[in-house]
């Protein structure tokens, strides 16, 4: 990996890296409780105006995420164990094996009640920190596609530029499972075209179709821009280019130029963000995601956002999730509604992975109070 720069840990990055994934939880706990209803029914259960806060699963629990936010920290977790394992080796070209591996993880938590026993000391799968935290261990309408693609283990090429073929793994799903979990692609300070190309392999790891490549690249592109601190006009217009140098890249450029008119006109509302379709693909849940994002621009305004992004009917969790790890990373933690974080779920462990990611690919030393580097977390074998 080839990082733009190294700039060390600063308040403004950690704070946009946190505020990315806690967001991203944010907006998959909001939206989880009415991803199945239609918006007439989510305004029939809820009012008028829909869901207007947290509200409770059909469990009776507020504020739990699903499998978005679980394959979100499983990808922030491979890609740390990469970089450590490239330093350490001097070479990279490991990383699709590596999210792989981390997929895998995640696997079983869908399939486990607990942590299942690693194999040996050398099992590649069954081994770290994160995937002994109990609270994962819960299956939540998990993507079909992510589910049976895993079962293939296919490694993607880990170099060379998304040309439109599609993969070997279900060709023709585009599912949003290729985008909810691409956030990270874009924390890690790597170049915008390696970010996107990863981000785009990775998808193939479940889902073969073109464009749920492209769309979880362009998702990790536009987030790797604001981590910058540019405006999301900038950044989806950054990405729009990005796209448009690859074949077959239609179907996410034309959804990301209707959110961004959309936004443009003005009045946002559910039916305006129906329009652009229900988010169970990939390209319709990032141009839901930005079109809500873009709506209501300002940092005062996130939580109209998140409720715009959710309040729909389609894939309320992973539309709120983008939507979350994109107004997270634009405006930083401290603009997510402070009730809505402190009752979301794993937020303590979330919060780690993300401070983590800061200090492997932004500083060289433990912040924050830490005496143990974290890639102590992380085993790069």
């Amino acid at each position: 990996m080839t990082r733009t720069s190294s700039p060390g840990v600063d308040d403004t990055t950690r704070d946009r890296i946190r505020g990315c994934l806690l967001g991203g939880a944010v907006g998959d706990a909001l939206g989880n409780p009415v991803e199945f209803l239609s918006l007439h029914a989510i305004r029939a259960a809820y009012g008028p105006a829909g869901v207007s806060g947290m509200v409770p699963d059909g469990e009776g629990v507020t504020g739990r995420v699903t499998d978005d936010t679980q394959m979100t920290l499983f990808t922030a977790e491979a890609l740390i164990r990469a970089d450590a394992r490239a330093s350490a080796k001097g070479i990279g070209g490991a990383e699709t094996g590596i999210l792989l591996h981390a997929y895998l993880r995640w696997l079983d938590t869908q399939q486990h009640p607990g942590p299942p026993p690693a194999a040996g000391p050398r099992d590649v799968v069954r081994s770290g920190w994160l995937r002994e935290q109990p609270w994962l261990y819960a299956r939540r309408a998990p993507g079909n596609a992510c589910l049976s693609g895993l079962r293939h283990r296919h490694v993607p090429a880990p170099y060379g530029s998304l040309d439109g073929t599609p993969g070997p793994v279900n060709p023709d799903s585009k599912g949003c499972g290729t985008v909810m979990r691409s956030a990270p692609f874009g924390l890690t300070g790597e170049f915008t075209g390696y970010a996107f190309e990863l981000a785009g392999r990775a998808a193939q790891i479940t889902h073969g179709h073109p464009t749920g490549g492209y769309a979880a690249g362009a998702f990790a592109a536009i987030v790797r821009h604001l981590l910058d601190g540019a405006s999301l006009e900038a950044a989806v217009a950054r990405t729009l280019e990005l796209l448009a140098r690859h074949p077959r890249h239609e179907e996410t450029s034309d959804a990301l130029r209707q959110a961004v008119a959309l936004a443009a006109e003005g009045s946002p509302s559910p039916e305006k963000a129906e329009s652009l379709g229900g988010g169970w693909v990939a390209e319709e849940a990032l141009a839901i995601a930005v079109y809500a994002a873009l709506a209501h621009p300002d940092p005062g305004s996130v939580a109209d956002a998140l409720l715009l992004s959710v309040n729909h009917s389609g894939d309320s969790d992973s539309t709120g999730s983008v939507c979350g790890n994109l107004l997270g990373v634009l405006h930083g933690e401290a603009a997510l509604p402070a009730s809505w974080l402190a009752v979301t779920e794993g937020r303590d462990v979330i919060a780690r992975v993300a401070d983590d990611l800061v200090l492997q690919f932004h500083g060289p030393t433990p912040p924050y109070g830490e005496s143990v580097h974290p890639r102590e977390r992380y085993p790069h074998n």
